[in-house]
């Protein structure tokens, strides 16, 4: 029994010294002191004794205030204002809820969304293909961060004007499609982007945006719920921006503003965006857990030989 307590206290220390020898080389990050893992509950007192004239007295009890809870989800009725500062309010306390439900890290990041919209005219022919011909993307609040015209590399036959807004004139001070698709795709990398039927955005695009980093508000039954419309109906943006937002848009005889159209889009998208994300986020396969980070796997297998890096044992430990 002695000789088996000295050979797992020298295992033990070479444990220790190769884990130092990780935190020095910066692999791996230096262990917390219990005391800094185990915060203090609201309701213990910090008691802090002081010896005067051989007199002992207490101290300094304090009471922690507890902090407030918020609700991981708002009413139907909140405004895009109240979704935003409710957002605030989970990334100071953290993600999650009081129920363990999984929330998206990118509902915390509203940098991280833009929406989308772009208007087409005919070419080809009969001008029956549609190529892009203007492109706009604005941020979580809806401000403008491109918007330009783009020359369409086939001769344009039809500018449908009617529904694109575009004529002849826009395309004097338009740009290479080519140019256009670099600018845009440098936007969209890494996003989560917005639209309403946003695979004709993407297809004039001539791009396929990761699925689960595409929000299309025409395919979210939440709105259709909040609307009172069928659910399996398909709805357009000007509908549902008449029914939950009572905007109209896509009138006259000008034709579609696609900057209109994207901002619209991206305010249907936060109206439903915290419980939306709540679904996507359980709609999510879980992750398999790492075995050196798994909390229930069996650490002491990790001090042996054969999980260190053979570079570091060379180093003679």
């Amino acid at each position: 029994p002695e000789g088996r307590s000295k050979k797992k206290s020298r295992k033990h220390q070479r444990f220790i010294e190769r884990r130092m020898l990780l935190e020095q080389k910066g692999l791996l990050s230096p262990r917390r002191h219990l005391s800094s893992q185990v915060p203090m509950l609201g309701s213990e007192a910090c008691s802090t004794l002081t010896k005067t004239n051989d007199t002992t007295a207490s101290c300094c009890k304090k009471i922690l205030k507890p902090k407030k809870i918020v609700p991981s989800s708002l009413s139907p009725s909140a405004s895009p204002d109240s979704i935003a500062r409710h957002h605030s309010v989970l990334l100071s306390q953290g993600s999650g809820s009081s129920k363990g439900v999984r929330t998206s890290s990118s509902v915390l990041r509203p940098s991280k969304y833009v929406a989308i919209d772009c208007e087409m005219v005919g070419t080809g022919p009969q001008g029956r293909l549609s190529e892009l011909a203007r492109c706009s993307v604005v941020n979580y609040e809806g401000d403008v961060i491109y918007d330009k015209y783009i020359q369409p590399e086939l001769p344009v036959v039809d500018y449908r004007t009617h529904w694109s807004g575009i004529t002849k004139k826009h395309m004097k001070k338009a740009i290479p499609f080519k140019a256009a698709q670099a600018e845009i795709l440098k936007i969209l990398k890494d996003k989560i982007v917005v639209g309403h039927a946003i695979h004709n955005d993407f297809q004039a695009l001539k791009y396929f945006h990761p699925k689960d980093k595409t929000r299309d508000t025409s395919h979210i039954p939440l709105l259709k719920q909040r609307a009172g419309l069928p659910i399996m109906a398909s709805v357009s943006l000007k509908s549902l921006a008449r029914h939950l937002l009572q905007k109209k848009i896509q009138v006259g005889c000008r034709g579609h503003s696609s900057v209109e159209d994207a901002q619209t889009a991206m305010e249907l998208y936060r109206l439903v965006e915290v419980q939306w994300e709540a679904e996507l986020a359980h709609s999510m396969p879980p992750r398999p857990p790492s075995p050196i980070t798994d909390p229930t796997a069996d650490s002491s297998q990790y001090m042996d030989d054969q999980y260190w890096p053979t570079d570091l044992m060379a180093s003679g430990l």
